[in-house]
């Protein structure tokens, strides 16, 4: 998700403010789990501390693209019980949501939400930056079950495309 060259300049900062915006919605929807605080507290404090920051540890990311953050998280949050419906409903019936760890569901609920509401953004793009996350917190079979409830939930959803992944 690294997109900055040596010079300190982005290349293709509409791809990688999304994939940013992506990983900070995730992280916000971690926080508003593990703390109770509300949505638009949530993207407040992202928005003001974390949008437009650095990375941690010296790593750089291009500048999160605020209206996916924003749709994202707003969207999560409100459609919440629907988005756990639809998780549930591809989960394997011995693993049920209750058991997810909370980045997990936090990662399955962002994409859930894309595939559902955001019809523009191509099935495999969202699967693919979902990974792509799950790869940044894991390192077990974590991202090969998000590639699998995704790619579930997309043939519901977007039957059109067929399998995505």
């Amino acid at each position: 998700m690294n997109s900055r060259t040596q010079n300190g300049n982005t290349s293709s900062t509409g791809n990688a403010g999304r994939s940013t915006a992506r990983l900070l919605a995730v992280q916000a929807l971690y926080q508003m789990d593990i703390t109770g605080i509300t949505a638009d507290r949530a993207m407040t404090e992202f928005v003001q501390h974390r949008l437009d920051a650095p990375g941690e540890e010296g790593e750089a990311f291009a500048p999160a693209d605020r209206s996916v953050f924003v749709a994202v998280v707003s969207g999560v949050a409100r459609d919440r019980p629907a988005l756990d419906e639809m998780i549930s409903g591809a989960l394997d019936r011995s693993w049920p949501i209750e058991r997810l760890e909370a980045v997990l569901l936090s990662i399955l609920r962002c994409g859930a939400y894309e595939l559902r509401s955001r019809p523009e953004v191509p099935t495999r793009a969202i699967i693919s930056e979902y990974i792509d996350i799950a790869h940044a917190f894991y390192g077990g079979k974590e991202p090969a079950l998000v590639n699998a409830v995704l790619d579930r939930m997309a043939r519901v959803l977007r039957p059109e495309n067929g399998s995505a992944a």
